[in-house]
């Protein structure tokens, strides 16, 4: 695989190649078609297959996007929504949402990519650059579709001048050209005149059928009931769901999302559009209504969360049958008192909203994850590549035992999202007024558990999980600018371990999810990043707190290499670790503590990657009969500093998906390669770069498929494992063994790469038919090998 090795090389012969290329030769030719093409059921699955794995969300280059006819109807933009630099914030531009009709894109500056009224067919941006990429389909160079100077072009003479100066870039970009038969059809159906769905087709796109229709009726029922202890659960309720994929469990597989509409059950909705959930709707009354989603699924943003019967009763055991703190009352949404939560639903009690949220963390952890907030390095170096997440019992939660203490320390409870979208850059660089808050709560916190826990704190104060589902475990992957995940302990023991408690929890959901708006300012991203700060150094030195004293300084001074502790603030509850510990390695003796006797839900403990004191990494098997001896093999080719891996230094590689086909009595296996690389510490904001130690790096081995954005494709047949594996174990860069790695990988220049592709998306459906979605290709590794 050259492309880890001879990079800057290879690029600079791609630079000063010739400028005007000899022309190529035409992949196929345009057969016109006999028949009238539907969008529907002949375009849109091409579309979806080899355009939406690019063009399907905010990281959609030219904000375009192709999951639905509206989104192929709006067409592109030349502004950028991901924009670090932004001094003023940008008019929203979400689907659905700020926009209903051709005529309010257009005024917002969006333009076709259809042919319009005064053009042909092939003056189009979308014919011009799929046929420039049928004329010439060569695939060389470097290729970054998220790149901070993309070129969006508007009209054919914009495309024209592009293709001039990047011949090799027609679409799909930087991957081998659709085969002839999907050509034609996209390319017919535009000189057809390129329509989109009938009137009738568009109302059975959104009709819901009967069974997913009987839920929608009862919960919107609940949710706009107008007593104000229903109210004001709906109102918490819909803060945490308003980016969920609701699953009704009929068995219907459509999914839905919850909104605002000034219209009620039974009438057309009229969604009401506001940046955050927790904005004033600005009317005298609203509904909260379900929608069903007709657009494509893709999983980058699919975050399902489930209402059926068995959460109804729940929501009804949790919010409306217990008594509340104070008699149920309607808040204002006064701008500063909404986004506060600990202000606007301190009626409810603080015992029902912790355990709601443990309900269904694994859902509230991935919308931080998966959000708008976690795209692009700036917001996710805030964390480290891999830790776990544990999460403190509710009945150990003094905010919880005595919510006082959330009223009394309500104002250090405020967070960047108060001050709304225009968070000047000057105030989050000099002021950092909210960073500072969550110092004083910290510091506040820690004294406060002092008092209360004079014999410190011990496994039992840790949630064990209260049913089969919960998931008192979690672990997170950071894939350099996206990141994901998972119920359980995967991986080896992580370099940091987070115990998050009912405050802890609710503010990162409300300043990364609910409080963030990723068309706000440099400031309001700025002061969100620097919040989150103060939030990790919590997490971090909550667990520490379940350390001996004398082991914590020097536990988070290992996690935080070159900085002074002074610095991130870091204060340790001055209480005594409620724990006998007898080894040297306080912090794994407690997590398998935790893992293999404390636990109550099953399947959730350590798997193969995990490696206990003194077990060396295991050797390659000499037979490779199972899956477990499968996974052994690839973890003996990961250990730190040695074989493969210390060579995979780019951060533009961090996730490959493994095919091994034809394994016996298990047909083809898919395992997920994990990069971890190792950071001395991540106060940094830029310069990443200086803070990473390669010679530390690790990778976990996953069965299954982790993250939504691939770097490469790996394909092993089952009798090469033990050359494959072999290769991993010996690698050493040179030209033999680059050639050798090339047998197996998958360069984005392949020309079956697309055969490669649908092969593990068909699989990925497949492995989870209600969680998976269409995987995005923006991040696949960008060079492109010679063919």
């Amino acid at each position: 695989m050259r492309l880890f090795f001879y990079l800057t090389i290879l690029f600079l012969l791609f630079l000063t190649g010739c400028a005007f290329p000899p022309p190529q030769t035409p992949a196929y030719h345009f057969e016109p078609p006999a028949k009238q093409l539907d969008y529907l059921s002949d375009v849109r699955p091409v579309l979806v297959k080899r355009c939406v794995v690019c063009h399907s969300c905010y990281n959609s280059p030219c904000q375009l996007k192709l999951s639905s006819w509206e989104g192929l109807e709006r067409g592109a933009s030349k502004e950028q929504i991901y924009n670090g630099a932004r001094l003023e914030t940008m008019d929203p531009s979400r689907l659905f949402i700020d926009g209903h009709s051709t005529e309010d894109w257009r005024k917002k500056g969006f333009f076709s990519v259809r042919q319009t009224e005064e053009q042909s067919y092939d003056e189009s941006v979308m014919y011009m650059l799929l046929d420039h990429k049928r004329l010439s389909p060569k695939v060389t160079g470097s290729y970054y579709s998220e790149t901070s100077d993309l070129t969006c072009s508007e009209n054919s003479k914009e495309v024209s001048k592009y293709l001039k100066k990047h011949p090799n870039n027609g679409m799909p970009f930087g991957f081998p050209p659709l085969k002839n038969q999907e050509f034609n059809t996209v390319v017919g159906w535009l000189s057809q005149g390129g329509q989109g769905p009938t009137a009738k087709q568009q109302i059975a796109l959104k009709a819901i059928n009967k069974n997913d229709q009987k839920m929608v009726d009862k919960w919107e029922g609940f949710l706009n009931n107008p007593d104000p202890k229903y109210q004001m659960t709906a109102r918490y309720l819909y803060d945490h769901l308003f980016l969920a994929h609701i699953d009704f469990k009929t068995d219907s597989n459509e999914f839905y999302e919850l909104v605002r509409s000034t219209t009620g059950p039974g009438q057309a909705i009229e969604i009401i559009a506001t940046i955050r959930p927790y904005d004033d709707p600005e009317t005298d009354s609203f509904h909260y209504r379900f929608r069903k989603i007709h657009s494509t699924i893709v999983h980058k943003t699919h975050m399902v969360f489930p209402l059926d019967m068995a959460q109804y009763n729940r929501f009804h055991e949790l919010f409306i049958t217990p008594k509340w703190e104070e008699e149920p009352h309607i808040v204002s949404y006064d701008p500063i008192l909404s986004a506060n939560p600990f202000k606007t639903y301190e009626q409810i009690p603080a015992r029902s909203r912790y355990q709601w949220l443990l309900d269904n963390v694994h859902y509230v952890i991935m919308t931080f994850i998966r959000g708008p907030v976690c795209k692009g390095q700036i917001a996710l170096n805030v964390i480290n590549d891999h830790f776990w997440l544990m999460f403190l019992d509710p009945d150990a939660d003094l905010s919880v035992k005595y919510p006082g203490f959330l009223k009394f320390h309500s104002n250090a409870l405020r967070m960047p999202g108060e001050k709304g979208s225009d968070y000047r850059l000057y105030k989050a660089l000099l002021e950092n007024t909210h960073y500072k808050k969550a110092i004083d709560f910290y510091k506040a916190r820690q004294q406060f558990y002092a008092i209360h826990y004079p014999n410190g704190l011990g496994k039992n104060n840790i949630w064990q999980g209260d049913k089969a589902g919960d998931a008192p475990l979690l672990t997170v992957f950071r894939h350099f600018d996206s990141a994901s995940v998972h119920k359980g302990v995967l991986g080896n023991l992580p370099q940091t371990v987070w115990v998050v408690d009912y405050p802890l929890l609710e503010r990162i959901y409300y300043s990364l999810v609910a409080g963030f708006d990723v068309y706000g300012t440099a400031g309001h991203q700025l002061a969100t990043r620097l919040y989150m700060d103060a939030l990790r150094v919590e997490g971090e030195s909550y667990f520490l707190d379940f350390m001996p004293l004398a082991s914590r300084k020097q536990l988070m001074e290992s996690w935080y290499t070159g900085i002074n502790l002074e610095k991130i603030h870091y204060s340790p509850a001055p209480i005594p670790a409620g724990t006998q510990f007898a080894t040297d390695e306080p912090n794994r003796e407690f997590i398998e503590d935790i893992v293999n006797n404390h636990i109550k839900v099953e399947d959730i403990g350590f798997e193969k990657n995990y490696l206990p004191a003194g077990v060396p990494y295991p050797k390659l098997p000499e037979k490779y009969l199972t899956i477990e001896d499968f996974l052994t093999g690839f973890i003996a080719t990961s250990a730190p500093g040695i074989s493969f891996f210390r060579h995979v230094a780019s951060h533009n590689a961090n996730v490959a998906w493994i095919r091994i086909k034809n394994v016996p009595s298990h047909g083809d296996v898919v395992i997920s390669a994990v990069i971890d690389r190792w950071h001395d510490n991540v106060k940094f904001l830029f310069r990443e770069a200086q803070y990473l130690d390669s010679t530390k790096d690790r990778v976990d081995f996953v069965e299954g498929f982790v993250g939504s954005y691939p770097n490469y494709f790996f394909v092993v047949d089952y009798e090469d494992l033990p050359d494959f594996l072999k290769l991993l174990d010996t690698y050493t860069a040179s030209d033999a063994d680059q050639k050798w790695l090339d047998k197996y990988g998958v360069n984005r220049a392949q020309p079956d790469f697309w055969e490669i592709y649908d092969w593990f998306q068909n699989a990925f459906y497949e492995s989870d038919p209600t969680s998976s979605g269409l995987v995005d290709l923006n991040r696949y590794y960008f060079f492109a090998l010679d063919q």
